[in-house]
C-alpha cells in the first residue's frame, strides 16, 4: 500500500509480514511491530533520539568478543533475561521457581568433576566454601544423573575469562548429581562486582544513576533428558546488594544462608581457618532438555 500518513506505517508493516510461512514467527514479529511504533508514537520519538538509539544497537554488537558479550550484559540490565527465566519456569510464571537468567559468563566444556571434588585449578585466595546440593522433581523425588554445570568469579569479582592470570576453567565444573540427588563441590567464596561501565551498557547504567554491582552468586545449569533446562544463581542472604542488583536477578527462592564456621572440624584436613558451607535443593520441572547457547567461548588475553 502506499503510506498516506504515520498511521499507514503500521498498517503496511502488519500486513506485509501476514505471509510469514511460520506461525510462531509471524505472532512475534507482528507483536514486535505493534508495541514498537506504540512506543514510538507514545514517547515521540525524535530522528536524532533514534540516531543514537540505533548506535547504541550498533556498539553492542561492536563490544561483543569471544570472552565478552555485551548484548547479554544489556539484557540483564533491562530485567529482560530474568523475566524471560521467570516467565518460562515455575509452571508459566505461576510458582516460585528456582530458575534465574544464565548471565554472560557460561562456557561450554567446563571440567566434568568427581563429587566433592574442588573448582579451583589455579591458586585463588579467600574463605573456602563447601557446597551440598540436591536436585527434585515437582513431587519431591531425587533426581539422579542430573549435570550440573558450576560457575562463579573470585573473591575479587573476576570470572576466570575476564582475568588471563587465571587458569583455563578455573571455578567451573560440571558435576552428576548420585542416585539420591546429590551434588558437592568445594570452592572460595566469590564477592559481588561491578558491571563493566565501559561499553554502552555502562552509558545506560549511568543515565539512569543507579550503581552497577551485583550481589555475590553462584551460577548453576542442571540439564537431564525429561527434564527442562534450567539457569540458576544461588545469592547470600547478607549480601548487602540484594534489593538493588543492577541486573535484577535476585529472587526470594534464590537467597540462603552462607553458614560462617569459626571454629571445629572443616570436611577438608588442610582448612584451618574459617570456612562456609551452603545446603541447597534445586527443583526442576519435566520439559524439553535443551542446553542454551553459550554467551562467550573464550578467556580475555593478557594485553
Amino acid at each position: 500500500m502506499l503510506i498516506e500518513s504515520q498511521e499507514d506505517v503500521t498498517t503496511a508493516v502488519l500486513a506485509g509480514l501476514e505471509g510469514t510461512p511460520d506461525a510462531r514467527i509471524r505472532e512475534i514479529l507482528q507483536s514486535l511491530v505493534r508495541h514498537l511504533h506504540g512506543f514510538i508514537r507514545e514517547t515521540r520519538l525524535t530522528e536524532r533520539e533514534f540516531q543514537q538509539a540505533v548506535g547504541h544497537v550498533i556498539a553492542l554488537g561492536q563490544k561483543t568478543t569471544a570472552s565478552h558479550n555485551e548484548v547479554m550484559l544489556a539484557c540483564g540490565t533491562l530485567g529482560v533475561s530474568n523475566l524471560v527465566a521467570l516467565l518460562n519456569n515455575g509452571q508459566g510464571g505461576t510458582r516460585p521457581t528456582q530458575a534465574n537468567n544464565l548471565g554472560p559468563f557460561w562456557r561450554e566444556a567446563a571440567p566434568h568433576c568427581k563429587d566433592g571434588e574442588s573448582l579451583l585449578r589455579s591458586p585463588v585466595a579467600g574463605p573456602p566454601l563447601f557446597f551440598k546440593g540436591r536436585v527434585l522433581d515437582t513431587e519431591g523425588r531425587p533426581v539422579a544423573g542430573v549435570e550440573v554445570d558450576v560457575w562463579h568469579s573470585t573473591p575479587e569479582g573476576l570470572y576466570e575469562n575476564q582475568d588471563p592470570t587465571q587458569a583455563e576453567m578455573n571455578l567451573r565444573g560440571v558435576f552428576t548429581t548420585l542416585a539420591e540427588g546429590t551434588f558437592s563441590f568445594r570452592s572460595v567464596r566469590p564477592a559481588g562486582y561491578p558491571v563493566p561501565l565501559d561499553g554502552p551498557t555502562g552509558a545506560l547504567i549511568r543515565a539512569t544513576g543507579r550503581h552497577n554491582l551485583r550481589p555475590a552468586h553462584l551460577h548453576f545449569l542442571l540439564y537431564k533428558p525429561g527434564y527442562k533446562t534450567i539457569a540458576s544463581q544461588v545469592y547470600p542472604a547478607d549480601d548487602p546488594h540484594l534489593e538493588t542488583d543492577s541486573q535484577y536477578g535476585v529472587t526470594k527462592a534464590l537467597v540462603v544462608d552462607y553458614a560462617l564456621h569459626e571454629d571445629g572440624p572443616a570436611p577438608a584436613p588442610d582448612v584451618t581457618g574459617p570456612w562456609y558451607s551452603i545446603a541447597f535443593d534445586f527443583t526442576i520441572e519435566a520439559g524439553d532438555a535443551r542446553r542454551p547457547r553459550a554467551p562467550i567461548t573464550a578467556k580475555a588475553m593478557a594485553a
